[in-house]
């Protein structure tokens, strides 16, 4: 099996596992616990058409704050508390939301909350190529993502038997081990610093937690579900 770590674009057109991890891939796991699907949507716009046609909750951020006339932000603690009986989260953000649009693959959603059960998942899965893609914050490299993507792979390659792994992913696994030095790149990140100071750090706390749900969501006909 070949292991790859990528940044934005994937190059595996087998299995691919998307990583944002502050803050959507975790608000995507989580809301799993509470919707039966959630609608990635690529602008604000068209998140208030699908919400006009099919209801649901809506969620979204630009630049880390909530949109304007949204119920709920990009956050993984707002999902927590959120009461609610609809069964669809709309969903659109600066970074994750963008980059299922080019994906040629099956395409699982990851982050350190569920990197053991998405490593899990993407191994069965998998015929001969597992690519973990970076989301970044717009086009460059984001510390968060890279960590995570460490505890994913390590957990990749503990279900694989023979496995051919890439430098980047590699050292990913290596950044990943110590979880103190882990939870402070989280918070020391670019993206850490800016949710730190809009008030999100409960957010990144939450974030930061290995593998604390068992949820896995899988992208098909432009939708997440539980896998």
């Amino acid at each position: 099996m070949k292991v790859t770590l990528s940044f934005e674009t994937t190059t595996s057109e087998d299995v691919s596992i998307i990583v944002d991890a502050l803050r959507a891939s975790s608000t995507m796991t989580l809301a799993l616990d509470k919707f039966e699907k959630i609608i990635p949507c690529f602008s604000a716009k068209e998140a208030l058409k699908i919400k006009d046609e099919t209801g649901g909750v809506l969620a979204g951020e630009r630049k880390g704050k909530k949109i304007d006339g949204f119920d709920i932000g990009n956050s993984p603690t707002d999902i927590e508390e959120l009461k609610t009986c609809e069964k669809t989260l709309i969903l659109t953000t600066t970074n994750g939301t963008r980059i299922l649009e080019n994906m040629n693959s099956t395409v699982l959603v990851g982050c350190l909350i569920n990197a053991k059960a998405v490593g899990s998942a993407s191994a069965t899965i998998a015929q001969n190529h597992i690519d973990v893609v970076m989301a970044g914050v717009k086009g460059q490299f984001a510390l968060e993502d890279f960590l995570s993507s460490g505890e994913i792979l390590y957990w990749i390659c503990q279900n694989l038997d023979d496995y051919e792994i890439n430098d980047l992913a590699k050292a990913a696994i290596i950044a990943s081990r110590d979880y103190n030095s882990l939870k402070a790149g989280f918070y020391n990140s670019r993206t850490g610093k800016r949710l730190s100071s809009l008030g999100y750090k409960k957010d990144i706390n939450l974030c930061c937690k290995k593998n604390i749900s068992e949820n896995v969501a899988i992208y098909k006909n432009q939708e997440l579900k539980l896998i």
